[in-house]
């Protein structure tokens, strides 16, 4: 089977995380996933193969080197796929030797992935790429670095002169939102240090990424029939309103880039009598980070002022930015950036404008930064992946393993 056969047959599964169910995995579809994936390194003959009941997924491909030791390590991709999105019935097309124009992907209903909007095709011109019918998104966030790891391994099973040590592996749930690594037995995992394959076009290499927390502010009102209503109404959505706008109109996603931080409401849910806002709070820098939350705290206050009572808000961080754990380790960037130039790879060093499950670990004590995946526009319509950057996403974890052995 080839990784593009595995990839194709890996969206077929609907594995939209959840962040209201409060389980884990969030939702039935990653288990399912999972079971498969079980089943599939299974019949690949893989070692101590484990799928507990959080739908955390390990295995392990035993070295070739016996006569000295060599570090484990592990290679990791997320199950699910956004909630931003329909996961649910994907139907993917290949589009052969990509000619710089315009793709329709859904006539019908006229959704068109264009290089105008998106200039970043124009660097796959001559390449075959996977897009999506328009209606859901595509799914190579990140099972197109599952494909690359199973794909990978399959590789160095079938070619013992490849010298490596031990490589686990692992397949999560619930990355998309924010707990991925929560229930990951990194004592369990063994590994001295992973890789995610969860990073966008090819060449990417990242160890620093956000600090990351979700805040929900609560407005609560009071509602009175609309024609008695003077001096007694409290309309709990235009005090939301009030609240959106008193902060920073640039400090959004659409207006940063780089090491750029922003305030991103993603949920308005509201009625007279009470609405609730939730918000993503971003920052490389932790000092910012910390500061963009209290100004939330702050314009909770004022609005308090105004309206007594009436805002209450409650933060809760996600993660924080894995450069302070990885800076003391910097050799197992130089093993990624070496794999990449022996593929023909440019490194490309730079920081996550998001969050990785390698953040988390990275924490937990288990040094995690994040390779390429491939793919790109994730978490929408519009997301498509290169074959050839998986291909080269598959070929640097064959070289890492045998840079590793090799060291």
């Amino acid at each position: 089977m080839t990784i593009v056969d595995r990839f194709l047959d890996y969206v077929k599964f609907d594995t939209q995380s959840d962040e209201l169910t409060n389980l884990t995995p969030s939702t039935p579809g990653q288990m399912i996933f999972a079971r498969h994936l079980r089943d599939v390194l299974e019949g690949m003959g893989l070692k101590d193969i484990t799928l507990d009941d959080n739908g955390y997924l390990m295995a392990t491909l035993p070295g070739n080197i016996t006569d000295r030791k060599v570090p484990t390590i592990g290679f990791i991709a997320h199950l699910d796929t956004s909630p931003d999105m329909s996961g649910r019935n994907v139907k993917p097309r290949i589009v052969r030797d990509y000619d710089g124009c315009a793709i329709t992907l859904n006539d019908e209903q006229g959704i068109v992935l264009s290089p105008d909007e998106f200039p970043e095709l124009l660097n796959y011109r001559g390449q075959d790429l996977i897009v999506t019918d328009g209606t859901t998104l595509l799914g190579a966030d990140d099972k197109a670095g599952i494909a690359e790891i199973v794909s990978a391994v399959d590789y160095l099973q079938k070619h013992p002169e490849v010298k490596h040590g031990d490589i686990r592996i692992a397949f999560n749930p619930d990355e998309e939102i924010g707990q991925g690594a929560h229930k990951f037995d990194v004592e369990r995992f063994g590994a001295d240090w992973a890789y995610t394959m969860d990073g966008g076009e090819i060449g990417e290499l990242e160890y620093e990424n956000f600090n990351a927390a979700v805040a929900r502010v609560t407005f609560r009102g009071r509602n009175v029939h609309p024609g008695y209503a003077k001096h007694k109404m409290i309309n709990s959505m235009r005090i939301a309103n009030q609240f959106v706008i008193m902060l920073p109109r640039w400090e959004t996603p659409e207006h940063t880039e780089d090491y750029e931080g922003f305030y991103h409401l993603v949920g308005i849910n509201g009625t007279v009598e009470e609405t609730v806002l939730t918000y993503i709070i971003r920052d490389h820098d932790r000092d910012r980070f910390e500061r963009r939350k209290k100004e939330l705290e702050h314009l909770s206050r004022k609005i308090n002022n105004e309206f007594p009572g009436c805002c209450s808000i409650d933060i809760k961080d996600q993660y924080y930015n894995m450069r302070e754990k990885i800076e003391p380790l910097m050799y197992i960037i130089d093993i990624a950036e070496e794999a990449m130039r022996r593929c023909d790879v440019t490194p490309k060093v730079q920081p996550i404008r998001g969050g990785t499950d390698g953040a988390q670990l990275s924490f937990k004590g288990l040094p995690c930064p994040n390779i390429f995946a491939g793919g790109l526009n994730f978490h929408g319509r519009y997301e498509f992946v290169p074959i050839r950057s998986m291909e080269k996403a598959m070929e640097v974890i064959v070289e890492i393993a045998r840079l590793v052995g090799e060291r």
